[in-house]
């Protein structure tokens, strides 16, 4: 019964996803330089923020934009090899630790600078450097964030890297006319989301898309380091001002131990790892890379429908002032790195 009730509020948004992706699809014919994808974004962002802001569509865009996107990326596992992956080397995982890491140290630094709270600066860094709300949702339990700092944080993270999905399109064109190692380095190691990795791999073609989403899942992974070099960090600044140390350590190591990578990714691995010795026959792997692409644009008309550009203006001009700091500091760091290492 309570999953029959889960279904039926699912529902309604789902189909609304459903239609906005098809007619995205169906422009996208007629504008073949834009393309279904941003097209699906931006008529999903036009209907959340218009005749589809009732709340009873809210539990089927959610459900399109996190659950229908994680089972794209695990089938997406099941179309490529190890070999893919390991065309990243030694030099593309540098680049991606040097990306993340500088991220973070810019994003603690600026918002130090324009007066904003060490727990808000540490969820906007993890947001940034990793993987959106799912780094926020994971680091906020661990350095007792306000539940205030991790909504302001999210919409803030959510906006900057739909900005970002748009405006890194041209800058790649002028800067690496496409190619495809080039061009995935800054959209995978830069945007926030998957779905936005997604949404612009597949704005540039598919090869973009697979190796932009390459780079994201390897940032993902080290979601578990950040972290844990938050918890520790905001742990022991709380264990010197705290004489309870008993319960401190209790709850840290409670807090730790529920720290884990993404299910997804989990399956992607699995499925790639498969795919790689052969079993999963052609014919099945080009289902799964039908399905997967099916659900991918469904998903990016949930994320069009979730951003929420009355949030933007209600956060002020300071905390978007951070957001596009960090962003254009995250397209300054990714062009030095690129040049170096990719």
């Amino acid at each position: 019964m309570r999953i029959f009730n889960s279904a039926k509020k699912i529902i309604p948004g789902l189909l609304l996803c459903i239609l906005i992706a098809q007619l995205g699809v169906f422009l996208g014919k007629f504008i073949p330089s834009i393309g279904g994808a941003p097209l699906a974004i931006f008529l999903g962002l036009i209907a959340g923020n218009t005749f589809a802001k009732s709340t009873i569509f809210a539990p089927g865009s959610k459900f399109s934009e996190s659950d229908l996107l994680s089972y794209s990326i695990v089938l997406l596992g099941g179309t490529l090899s190890i070999n893919t992956i390991l065309q990243l080397g030694f030099s593309g995982i540098a680049f991606i630790l040097l990306q993340m890491a500088l991220t973070i140290t810019l994003t603690m630094f600026i918002g130090k600078k324009l007066g904003f709270s060490k727990h808000f600066r540490a969820l906007m860094a993890s947001g940034n450097a990793v993987c959106g709300s799912s780094a926020i949702g994971a680091s906020s339990p661990v350095i007792n964030a306000e539940d205030n700092d991790k909504g302001i944080s999210i919409t803030i993270v959510n906006l900057t890297g739909t900005l970002l999905m748009f405006a890194l399109i041209p800058i790649a064109g002028f800067l690496y006319n496409f190619e495809t190692l080039h061009t995935s380095a800054l959209l995978g190691g830069i945007l926030q989301s998957v779905g936005q990795v997604i949404a612009a791999g597949s704005m540039v073609n598919h090869q973009v898309l697979e190796m932009a989403t390459i780079f994201k899942i390897v940032r993902i992974v080290f979601l578990v380091i950040v972290v844990i070099w938050l918890s520790k960090e905001f742990h022991n600044k709380e264990i010197e001002m705290d004489t309870e140390f008993a319960l401190e350590e209790e709850a840290y190591s409670k807090k730790k131990n529920n720290i884990s990578v993404p299910w997804y990714i989990i399956g992607f691995f699995i499925l790639c790892i498969l795919f790689s010795f052969g079993l999963i026959p052609p014919e099945i792997s080009k289902t799964f890379k039908l399905i997967s692409s099916k659900f991918e644009i469904v998903a990016l008309a949930g994320i069009g429908m979730r951003v929420n550009i009355s949030e933007l203006v209600k956060q002020g001009p300071k905390a978007s002032l951070y957001g596009l700091l960090v962003g254009l500091s995250q397209i300054v760091i990714a062009v030095v790195l690129i040049k170096f290492f990719i």
